[in-house]
Protein backbone atom coordinates (compact mmCIF):
# COMPACT_ATOMS: atom_id res chain seq x y z
CA UNK A 1 0.00 0.00 0.00
CA UNK A 2 1.48 3.28 -1.19
CA UNK A 3 0.92 6.76 0.26
CA UNK A 4 -0.28 8.27 -3.03
CA UNK A 5 -3.20 5.82 -3.15
CA UNK A 6 -4.61 6.99 0.20
CA UNK A 7 -3.53 10.62 0.62
CA UNK A 8 -5.79 13.63 0.15
CA UNK A 9 -4.83 14.98 -3.26
CA UNK A 10 -4.74 18.63 -4.38
CA UNK A 11 -4.60 20.00 -0.83
CA UNK A 12 -5.31 23.60 0.03
CA UNK A 13 -2.09 25.62 0.26
CA UNK A 14 -1.10 29.20 0.89
CA UNK A 15 1.69 31.73 0.29
CA UNK A 16 4.09 33.29 2.84
CA UNK A 17 2.67 36.76 2.08
CA UNK A 18 -0.95 35.71 2.67
CA UNK A 19 -2.74 37.28 5.64
CA UNK A 20 -3.30 34.86 8.49
CA UNK A 21 -6.89 36.09 8.77
CA UNK A 22 -7.52 34.72 5.28
CA UNK A 23 -5.85 31.42 6.12
CA UNK A 24 -7.97 31.08 9.26
CA UNK A 25 -11.13 31.65 7.21
CA UNK A 26 -10.01 29.00 4.73
CA UNK A 27 -9.26 26.47 7.48
CA UNK A 28 -12.67 27.08 9.07
CA UNK A 29 -14.46 26.79 5.73
CA UNK A 30 -12.62 23.66 4.55
CA UNK A 31 -12.52 22.10 8.04
CA UNK A 32 -8.78 21.47 7.89
CA UNK A 33 -6.06 21.95 10.49
CA UNK A 34 -2.87 22.16 8.42
CA UNK A 35 -1.98 24.16 5.31
CA UNK A 36 1.30 23.82 3.38
CA UNK A 37 3.04 27.10 2.49
CA UNK A 38 4.49 27.43 -1.01
CA UNK A 39 6.63 30.27 -2.32
CA UNK A 40 6.02 31.94 -5.69
CA UNK A 41 7.98 29.20 -7.48
CA UNK A 42 5.80 26.46 -5.94
CA UNK A 43 8.48 25.25 -3.53
CA UNK A 44 7.39 24.08 -0.08
CA UNK A 45 8.80 26.52 2.48
CA UNK A 46 6.68 25.90 5.55
CA UNK A 47 3.42 24.81 7.10
CA UNK A 48 0.83 26.61 9.18
CA UNK A 49 -1.59 24.90 11.56
CA UNK A 50 -4.57 25.89 13.66
CA UNK A 51 -2.32 25.66 16.71
CA UNK A 52 0.01 28.22 15.13
CA UNK A 53 -2.94 30.52 14.51
CA UNK A 54 -4.11 30.22 18.11
CA UNK A 55 -0.68 31.37 19.26
CA UNK A 56 -1.21 34.63 17.39
CA UNK A 57 -4.22 35.47 19.53
CA UNK A 58 -3.51 38.19 22.09
CA UNK A 59 -2.71 37.43 25.70
CA UNK A 60 -5.00 38.77 28.41
CA UNK A 61 -1.93 40.54 29.77
CA UNK A 62 -1.46 42.69 26.69
CA UNK A 63 -1.55 46.47 27.11
CA UNK A 64 -2.78 47.08 23.57
CA UNK A 65 -6.37 48.17 23.13
CA UNK A 66 -8.82 46.31 20.89
CA UNK A 67 -8.27 48.66 17.92
CA UNK A 68 -4.51 48.28 18.03
CA UNK A 69 -4.86 44.50 18.29
CA UNK A 70 -7.26 44.33 15.36
CA UNK A 71 -4.94 46.43 13.25
CA UNK A 72 -1.85 44.32 14.04
CA UNK A 73 -3.65 41.03 13.43
CA UNK A 74 -5.10 42.27 10.16
CA UNK A 75 -1.57 42.94 8.86
CA UNK A 76 0.10 39.73 10.08
CA UNK A 77 1.21 37.38 7.32
CA UNK A 78 1.78 33.64 7.16
CA UNK A 79 5.59 33.92 7.05
CA UNK A 80 5.55 35.42 10.55
CA UNK A 81 3.73 32.41 11.99
CA UNK A 82 4.52 29.35 9.85
CA UNK A 83 6.89 26.56 10.82
CA UNK A 84 9.81 26.18 8.45
CA UNK A 85 11.25 22.84 7.28
CA UNK A 86 8.00 20.87 7.74
CA UNK A 87 8.00 17.09 8.01
CA UNK A 88 7.32 15.49 4.63
CA UNK A 89 7.20 12.11 2.94
CA UNK A 90 7.42 11.08 -0.71
CA UNK A 91 4.26 9.91 -2.48
CA UNK A 92 5.79 6.52 -3.35
CA UNK A 93 6.57 5.71 0.29
CA UNK A 94 4.64 2.89 1.92
CA UNK A 95 1.75 3.43 4.29
CA UNK A 96 3.80 1.66 6.98
CA UNK A 97 6.60 4.21 6.60
CA UNK A 98 4.12 7.07 6.84
CA UNK A 99 2.41 5.65 9.92
CA UNK A 100 5.79 5.10 11.62
CA UNK A 101 6.88 8.65 10.80
CA UNK A 102 3.66 10.18 12.13
CA UNK A 103 3.84 8.12 15.32
CA UNK A 104 7.49 8.98 15.95
CA UNK A 105 6.97 12.70 15.31
CA UNK A 106 3.65 12.86 17.15
CA UNK A 107 1.84 14.49 14.23
CA UNK A 108 -1.68 13.92 12.94
CA UNK A 109 -0.85 14.49 9.27
CA UNK A 110 2.15 14.68 6.97
CA UNK A 111 2.76 16.64 3.78
CA UNK A 112 3.32 14.44 0.72
CA UNK A 113 5.77 15.45 -2.01
CA UNK A 114 6.53 14.24 -5.51
CA UNK A 115 10.21 15.07 -5.56
CA UNK A 116 10.02 18.70 -4.38
CA UNK A 117 6.48 19.33 -5.64
CA UNK A 118 3.46 19.31 -3.32
CA UNK A 119 1.38 16.22 -4.08
CA UNK A 120 -0.99 15.78 -1.13
CA UNK A 121 -1.51 15.41 2.59
CA UNK A 122 -1.87 12.14 4.48
CA UNK A 123 -3.94 12.38 7.66
CA UNK A 124 -4.85 10.01 10.46
CA UNK A 125 -8.29 9.73 8.87
CA UNK A 126 -6.63 8.52 5.68
CA UNK A 127 -4.74 5.91 7.72
CA UNK A 128 -8.01 4.74 9.29
CA UNK A 129 -9.41 4.22 5.78
CA UNK A 130 -6.33 2.14 5.02
CA UNK A 131 -7.04 -0.08 8.02
CA UNK A 132 -10.62 -0.54 6.80
CA UNK A 133 -9.31 -1.71 3.44
CA UNK A 134 -6.59 -3.92 4.94
CA UNK A 135 -9.09 -5.83 7.08
CA UNK A 136 -11.74 -6.03 4.36
CA UNK A 137 -14.28 -4.32 6.61
CA UNK A 138 -16.33 -3.26 3.59
CA UNK A 139 -17.24 -6.91 3.02
CA UNK A 140 -19.73 -9.01 4.93
CA UNK A 141 -18.03 -12.29 5.72
CA UNK A 142 -16.08 -14.26 8.30
CA UNK A 143 -13.04 -12.81 10.05
CA UNK A 144 -10.68 -15.43 11.40
CA UNK A 145 -7.23 -15.36 13.04
CA UNK A 146 -5.05 -18.45 12.92
CA UNK A 147 -1.63 -18.94 14.54
CA UNK A 148 0.54 -21.17 12.38
CA UNK A 149 4.15 -22.24 12.08
CA UNK A 150 6.31 -19.77 10.17
CA UNK A 151 7.13 -22.19 7.37
CA UNK A 152 7.19 -21.91 3.59
CA UNK A 153 3.94 -22.89 1.89
CA UNK A 154 1.66 -22.49 4.91
CA UNK A 155 -0.31 -19.60 3.39
CA UNK A 156 -0.69 -21.47 0.09
CA UNK A 157 -2.03 -24.48 1.99
CA UNK A 158 -4.60 -22.36 3.82
CA UNK A 159 -5.66 -20.56 0.63
CA UNK A 160 -6.17 -23.85 -1.21
CA UNK A 161 -8.22 -25.32 1.63
CA UNK A 162 -10.53 -22.31 1.61
CA UNK A 163 -10.76 -22.24 -2.20
CA UNK A 164 -11.64 -25.95 -2.24
CA UNK A 165 -14.71 -25.08 -0.16
CA UNK A 166 -15.68 -22.28 -2.58
CA UNK A 167 -14.54 -19.60 -0.18
CA UNK A 168 -12.70 -16.43 -1.22
CA UNK A 169 -10.10 -14.52 0.80
CA UNK A 170 -10.70 -10.78 0.32
CA UNK A 171 -8.00 -9.63 2.74
CA UNK A 172 -5.31 -10.97 5.01
CA UNK A 173 -2.54 -9.59 7.21
CA UNK A 174 0.12 -11.26 9.31
CA UNK A 175 1.60 -10.44 12.69
CA UNK A 176 4.14 -11.90 15.10
CA UNK A 177 3.01 -15.07 16.85
CA UNK A 178 3.51 -16.23 20.41
CA UNK A 179 7.15 -17.00 19.60
CA UNK A 180 9.58 -16.44 16.72
CA UNK A 181 8.62 -19.72 15.04
CA UNK A 182 4.99 -18.69 14.55
CA UNK A 183 2.85 -16.13 12.72
CA UNK A 184 -0.72 -15.02 13.28
CA UNK A 185 -2.66 -14.69 10.02
CA UNK A 186 -5.93 -12.78 10.02
CA UNK A 187 -8.30 -13.41 7.09
CA UNK A 188 -11.56 -11.96 5.84
CA UNK A 189 -13.39 -14.72 3.95
CA UNK A 190 -16.57 -14.54 1.91
CA UNK A 191 -18.62 -17.39 0.45
CA UNK A 192 -18.46 -19.52 3.60
CA UNK A 193 -20.27 -19.40 6.93
CA UNK A 194 -18.45 -19.28 10.25
CA UNK A 195 -18.76 -22.98 11.07
CA UNK A 196 -17.47 -24.07 7.69
CA UNK A 197 -14.49 -21.72 8.07
CA UNK A 198 -13.85 -23.11 11.55
CA UNK A 199 -13.98 -26.68 10.27
CA UNK A 200 -11.53 -25.94 7.44
CA UNK A 201 -9.05 -24.08 9.64
CA UNK A 202 -9.15 -26.74 12.33
CA UNK A 203 -7.70 -29.28 9.84
CA UNK A 204 -4.64 -27.16 9.06
CA UNK A 205 -2.64 -27.75 12.20
CA UNK A 206 -2.74 -24.19 13.58
CA UNK A 207 -4.49 -22.63 16.55
CA UNK A 208 -7.66 -20.65 15.88
CA UNK A 209 -7.21 -17.44 17.91
CA UNK A 210 -10.47 -15.78 16.94
CA UNK A 211 -13.36 -16.28 14.54
CA UNK A 212 -16.44 -14.13 14.06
Amino acid sequence: MIVQDFMTKNPVYTNPKELISNVKSTMDREQITKVPVLDDSGKLVGVITKTDLKKTMPSEATTLDIYELSYLLSKMTVEKVMKKNPITIQKDATIEEAAKLMAEKGISSVIVLDGEVLSGILTKSDLFKTVVDMFGLRYDGVRASLEVSDDCGVLAKISKAIADEKGKIVSFITADGSDVSKRIITFKIIGMDKEKVRNVLSTLGGEIKDIR
